[in-house]
């Protein structure tokens, strides 16, 4: 069997170092803040990043450079690997196709090489998740093809719930409307989304108060596992700059069903520049989205 690596995109949120260790590659996203372009070789803290849209700027981001996706690929590809790519939904951001028209041009032009798109149809550590998925797939031998068709016949099992304290930045992507952010805001009203079967951020309800809507997080948990025939054998969340509440989240699933692993990592500044600081998220497998 041909040697094959994973790759994805920094939308992933995963740790460097789970990435390190489980030889993952990667496509960067890019973004604009206050006039300076960040990325590979050129990057802010989260902490930084998150404290300085909390002063008001407001980030841009971009979709992978496909010419860049080209250099890399074509680098594994003299290495001798095959490669399983793991991108971001297409519903979300261009990186997905980007992705599948070079791996489309690349095969073609290496007869015998093999690289195979998987649309995650995720984002963050949801993306993250199946990402983690793919890699002990590996672990325990199985082939590209057969982490591939595993892939497409599981990644709508994963589950995204997520909120966000800040409704605004919900509105600057088209999320809500100006005038439900801005009664929202008033009212302290804090939503509930998810992502759908299509890859799209769907608001699911609306909950007043911080508290209340962490607790719902794991509330739509629960009822979505509650007929999964699997284990989930790990819970990821992903966090805009407010640890303190992701493990909160944590400790509840914890103590209502009793998982006790767990991946806590940053919300990355592509995906954080739309959903703001504040913002938790809570992936697992389950009976549907």
């Amino acid at each position: 069997m041909k040697e094959f690596i994973i790759t994805t995109d920094t939308t992933c949120d995963l740790p460097q170092d789970y990435m390190d260790k489980h030889n993952i590659g990667l496509l960067p996203l890019y973004y604009s803040l206050n006039g300076t372009v960040y990325g590979e070789g050129n990057v802010l803290n989260p902490q930084e990043f998150y404290n300085i849209m909390r002063g008001g700027a407001m980030p841009t981001t971009m979709a992978v450079n496909p010419e860049l996706a080209r250099k890399i690929f074509t680098g594994l590809l003299k290495k001798g690997y095959d490669i399983l790519h793991i991108a971001f939904s297409s519903a979300l951001s261009g990186s997905c196709s980007a992705a599948a028209t070079v791996a489309r041009e690349l095969s073609d032009e290496n007869p015998g090489s093999k690289i195979i798109v998987i649309d995650s149809l995720c984002a963050s550590l949801g993306e993250g998740l199946l990402v983690h998925k793919a890699a002990e797939l590996k672990k325990n031998g199985k082939s590209i093809d057969e982490i591939a068709n595993w892939l497409e016949k599981n990644k709508l099992n994963l589950c995204h719930m997520f909120t966000v304290d800040d409704l605004h930045h919900l509105h600057r992507g088209g999320r809500v409307s100006k005038a439900t952010a801005i009664i929202g805001t008033l009212i302290n009203v804090k939503p509930v989304l998810h992502v759908d079967n299509e890859g799209r951020l769907i608001p699911l309800n609306n909950v007043r108060g911080r508290k209340k809507a962490l607790v719902s997080l794991v509330d739509l948990m629960e009822e979505k596992i509650k007929n999964y025939p699997v284990q989930n054998d790990i819970i990821f969340i992903s966090h805009g700059d407010c640890i303190e509440d992701a493990e909160y989240v944590a400790d509840l699933v914890k103590e209502r069903l009793g998982i006790q692993n767990f991946l806590i990592h940053y919300v990355s500044p592509t995906i954080g520049a739309h959903s703001g600081p504040g913002t938790v998220a809570l992936f697992f497998m389950g009976t549907q989205r």
